[in-house]
């Protein structure tokens, strides 16, 4: 059954991926670790968050599966629960399709394989009944298990199971019948019996003692009526059947030849005969259980990556929640519009360090994105937010839409069809081609699959050791993001870029305008609040030096009261 938690059912959809390095510049890596300390969760999950779709009615579709997986604890843990269960079931399952030959041992798996299978959809059945979920994608699957539970018969099956089980429980022993040849050596065998009974070590000496004390020594006949059994060598007739092994091997039928002393003839003729029986049964068993499941494939197996990227996911938040700090489900516009509005936005990735123990007083930011302004021109101090501010815009337009409620009090969403980001590279990257070479060279890249849905985030992009030649390459950029019309945050130092927005706007027709955000400094310390102004050029340096006191009129002042400087 095609059904996900992540994708509603009958919609298609396109999927991009995440470069390596807006994985990188995203900290991806960093929310993982958050996330779970679990590899195998760890990297069904990273699978998820590193693949972009910007399709509203499949990202409304995951916000409302999130919201019910956030609304109820018992949910989460229900749910990882159930996910424990069915990684038992799916590696009892990959065991059974690795194992050669069936026998008891195998039915037994396979028996406990479909019981645990039967109470995986009993459980979440029970779970989804109880809880009021809202969501289409959880509304969908109570119906399904409920289906499941109700047109597969699992009372029934249940039942069958559950005696089949304890009949298997029961085998404790095989008799075995030996036919000999002249020389007394074993010709052919037969499985008498299938017995609920261990033969007792001293009760088999005892016969054997009271056999060899007998006059003529052998048994009358081959009657062994009196022996318990549950199933018959031969189903196909009620007496005792033998089957012979001799010939050539083809069918049923395997060589048995004369041996030296100490060969083992008679285990050789007897493993296949028993066999056999064994293959009679699971057959039996695996058509009953046929009638009520597909074994081949269960679907909840395909939902435990889904299930454990919403559970890890609604219980970090819950802990962002308990710290304070505002989060909200977006409002997902249509795509085409290309808007964003975020209010009180922050950067997850200081709340995660809050819910670690820092206390970090965290500040928030409005911005907004929509036709009046697209495309931002960040400026500020060093150390003054302006990579957390960049970054934080990117994380929270791929939190919306991977279904998480964003860091902010508010936020209206276009989905993005990819989120591009030109952070600084590695020194060793830049050997060849120069910083400047390789910094254009990706550049080009993100150009050459770049959408007007696209969302790119630029970090100190293009600042080589000459200005000149950065800020032309940059005015060029900046004009072909315009022209293009995607959304960008670029935060910079190259304040003449941000003076430069006639220049930009003006010089080429587009469909996102270019506007100068700047991060503020109050009275010497740095606010990390921005706000939509010119840049500010040497004034934050004069702030900084003031609350340092390294003007010249501070330090004049500072010395002139010197005892002893003016003398």
């Amino acid at each position: 059954m095609d059904f996900s938690l992540l994708y509603p059912q009958g919609r298609e959809f396109t999927v991009n991926k995440l470069t390596d390095e807006a994985v990188n510049d995203l900290s991806i890596d960093f929310l993982l670790d958050n996330l779970t300390e679990k590899r195998n969760e760890r990297e069904h999950i990273r699978n998820l968050m590193t693949q972009v779709t910007d399709d509203p009615v499949v990202i409304k579709y995951r916000c409302d599966v999130f919201e019910d997986f956030l609304r109820f604890p018992k949910l989460r843990s229900d749910m990882e629960e159930l996910v424990k269960r069915l990684a038992d079931l799916k590696d009892l399952e990959r065991f059974q399709k690795e194992q050669e030959g069936p026998s008891l041992w195998s039915l037994f798996n396979r028996l406990r394989e479909i019981d645990e299978y039967v109470n995986c959809i009993t459980t979440i059945k029970k779970t989804l009944e109880q809880l009021d979920v809202q969501s289409e994608g959880m509304l969908t699957l109570r119906q399904i298990v409920t289906d499941i539970d109700r047109e597969s018969g699992f009372p029934q099956l249940k039942a069958d199971i559950d005696e089949t089980l304890v009949k298997v429980r029961r085998l404790r022993s095989v008799t075995i019948g030996v036919n000999l040849d002249d020389m007394l050596r074993p010709i052919s065998a037969g499985v008498l019996s299938l017995n609920d009974d261990y033969f007792s070590e001293a009760g088999l000496m005892k016969r054997f003692m009271n056999f060899t004390n007998k006059e003529d020594g052998l048994h009358k006949g081959t009657d062994v009526s009196g022996i318990r059994r549950f199933h018959p060598s031969n189903p196909s007739s009620s007496s005792v059947g033998f089957v012979s092994y001799q010939g050539t091997g083809v069918n049923n039928d395997i060589t048995v030849t004369s041996s030296p002393a100490g060969t083992d003839t008679l285990s050789n003729a007897i493993t296949k005969p028993v066999t056999n029986i064994m293959k009679k049964t699971c057959d039996e068993i695996k058509s009953t259980i046929r009638r009520y499941v597909n074994i081949s494939g269960y679907m909840l197996i395909n939902l435990m990556p889904e299930i454990m990227f919403y559970v890890r996911w609604a219980e970090l938040i819950d802990k962002i929640i308990a710290k304070g700090m505002p989060v909200c489900k977006a409002h997902i516009l249509p795509a085409d519009d290309r808007n964003c509005s975020f209010k009180e936005i922050y950067n997850i990735k200081l709340a995660i360090n809050n819910v670690n123990g820092d206390n970090i007083n965290i500040i928030t930011n409005d911005v907004d994105f929509d036709d009046e302004r697209r495309i931002y021109i960040l400026t500020g101090p060093n150390r003054g937010g302006k990579t957390i501010f960049t970054q934080a815009v990117g994380l929270a337009m791929m939190l919306a839409q991977w279904g998480i409620y964003v860091p902010a009090a508010s936020a209206e969403i276009s989905p993005c069809d990819n989120m591009f980001t030109h952070f600084p590279a590695d020194e060793n990257d830049t050997v060849d081609l120069g910083r400047l070479g390789e910094e254009s060279k990706r550049l080009s890249e993100i150009f050459g699959v770049a959408t007007p849905r696209s969302f790119m985030l630029l970090n100190e992009s293009l600042a080589t050791t000459s200005v000149a030649e950065g800020l032309f390459i940059a005015k060029d950029v900046v004009k072909a993001m315009r022209y293009l019309g995607v959304r960008c945050v670029f935060n910079t130092h190259m304040h003449e870029l941000a003076r430069s927005l006639d220049e930009l706007n003006n010089g080429v027709e587009g469909k996102s305008r270019v506007e100068s955000l700047v991060t503020g400094v109050q009275r010497g310390e740095r606010s990390f609040k921005v706000a939509i102004a010119p840049p500010q050029g040497v004034s934050y340096a004069r702030d900084i030096a003031e609350k340092y006191g390294v003007t010249f009129d501070q330090i004049k002042t500072e010395l002139d009261g010197r005892e002893g400087f003016l003398s």
